[in-house]
């Protein structure tokens, strides 16, 4: 029995106390103790090392003491394993060599085995879940396919996508194709955490807000439809779609346990447009973090009070920045600990 299961407790819309709180990218770059060992380690060093991938995940924990913990991994290690090579470049970061151009390049891309090609991530879970000691939930997660096939596609970040735009409206065929085999690979990466041990699933569609409303369910939704329906009944699934309110009508009726808001989406709007049953997650702008820490805790508190303590979590509407001083996500974390509705 997991000993804080407030964010459990949010994900199936029970009545709390207070909302539970967590921060994407919480494991990671903002933290001094980050640092030291990203400067003996590379980047898919890190995530690959599994006992690395679990100290990074328990640090923010230890210094702040969150309601969930978040596996330190990246959403890319999925086309790392269907045989796509990916880099991480200082000062460009995402650098895929061979971007997916054609149905040619589709050749090679496989679904592949999950033990093979990914059982590291398992046996970081595993050794996590024994730090953590049930004393909070786990959260596993993946890129949805679109964003995923963003950058198979596009070959590195980008401002628009527009090459893998083009590619899904020019070679409509072999994008699905793509989309279905990320998709397969995703649904089985899932489970595989599932089973190793995560307490509930996030998937970020970092891209979705690329696509027009129409694009969206055709190049997006349905596939990550596919993967709620694959997993809603193995454990809670989050969706997270940034720039994606225009489809929150359509996500509050998939089976996924609770979706997540970005910043340009208002507590009132996002409650409307999900008809105001299902949880919600977000949706605190992460550069609001640069504000002084008596600022930031006024503005949690007026967001709390904005969604409603229950059928909330309380997170970032994007994963936190690198530069964020650690004093200022502090006070983000002990304003929810600190809350009381008015």
């Amino acid at each position: 029995m997991i000993k804080n299961d407030l964010f459990l407790r949010a994900l199936k819309g029970e009545v709390v106390d207070r909302p539970p709180v967590w921060m994407m990218r919480q494991a990671g770059r903002y933290l001094p103790e980050f640092m030291e060992i990203k400067a003996k380690y590379d980047f898919f060093t890190r995530c690959k090392t599994p006992e690395l991938a679990s100290e990074i995940t328990v640090q923010p924990i230890r210094r702040y003491g969150m309601d969930a913990a978040i596996l330190f991994s990246d959403i890319l290690v999925i086309p790392q394993a269907m045989n796509i090579a990916v880099e991480m470049k200082p000062d460009i970061g995402p650098w895929l060599p061979n971007p997916i151009r054609s149905e040619r390049d589709l050749d090679g891309v496989v679904v592949p085995d999950i033990d093979q090609s990914l059982g590291y991530v398992m046996r970081a879970i595993k050794i996590t879940k024994e730090k953590l000691n049930d004393e909070i939930p786990l959260i596993g997660f993946a890129g949805s396919p679109w964003t995923i096939l963003c950058y198979c596609v596009q070959g590195q970040g980008s401002k628009n996508f527009d090459k893998a735009k083009q590619f899904c409206f020019t070679q409509p065929q072999a994008a699905h194709t793509l989309l279905q085999k990320i998709t397969d690979t995703t649904i089985a990466y899932l489970k595989e955490k599932i089973t190793a041990g995560v307490d509930a699933v996030q998937i970020f569609d970092s891209w979705g807000g690329m696509l027009s409303p129409d694009d969206y369910g055709v190049f997006s939704w349905q596939y990550i439809q596919q993967i709620i329906d694959a997993l809603k009944d193995h454990a809670p699934v989050i969706a997270f779609g940034k720039g994606c309110w225009f489809a929150l009508d359509t996500m509050a009726k998939s089976g996924a346990s609770a979706l997540g808001i970005d910043w340009t989406c208002s507590a009132k709007n996002a409650r409307y447009l999900t008809g105001g049953n299902i949880t919600l997650q977000g949706n605190f702008d992460p550069t609001r973090l640069f504000s002084p820490p008596k600022e930031i805790k006024k503005q949690v508190k007026q967001m709390i009070d904005a969604f409603g303590k229950d059928k909330y979590i309380v997170n970032l509407g994007h994963g936190i920045l690198p530069n964020i001083p650690i004093e200022n996500a502090a006070a983000f974390i002990e304003a929810v600990k600190e809350y009381k509705a008015t």
